[in-house]
């Protein structure tokens, strides 16, 4: 048993996934819904994560270009994301903010658990400096599917 989300997840170890694949066609716990995400979704999601709640015009600046309502769509498609309160800037656009699937599929039990900046700046996986400045991926474009994304310096 795994604490996930505020609640349990029964897990399997690795070693036996093979039997338990064999037996029932999947390992307990593989994903079902199996969302493949492209590395503009992660790079969203992330920053969704770390600053929510958050509009979509406000996460425009991060990534240097506005983020498409397609993009936003398909992580609400896959649960990762829902609609937070209403911004108190003009017009009172809807924020996006995580939910508990997103901690599920991220094996988070809170937003805590999520890495702090420092950790990942000193990892080299990113840089504060770029996000702020809006320069977190040269070309980044959401036709690259790849979840493993690596963002340095």
């Amino acid at each position: 048993m795994v604490s996930v989300a505020g609640g349990w997840k029964h897990l399997t170890r690795p070693a036996y996934a093979d039997a338990i694949r064999s037996a029932f066609g999947k390992a307990v716990g593989d994903s079902v819904r199996g969302v493949d995400l492209t590395q503009s979704d992660v790079l969203v999601l992330m920053c969704i994560a770390y600053f929510q709640p958050i509009t979509r015009g406000e996460l425009s600046p991060f990534f240097g270009k506005e983020i498409s309502r397609d993009l936003v769509g398909h992580l609400r498609g896959a649960k990762l994301i829902a609609s937070g309160p209403r911004s108190p800037t003009p017009g009172a656009p809807y924020t996006d903010v995580t939910t508990k699937e997103f901690l599920v599929e991220f094996g988070l039990d809170t937003l805590r658990d999520l890495p702090d900046f420092e950790a990942l700046e000193d990892a080299g996986l990113l840089s504060k400096g770029k996000l702020l400045e809006g320069a977190i991926v040269p070309g980044f474009s959401s036709h690259h599917y790849n979840a493993d994304v690596e963002i340095e310096d």
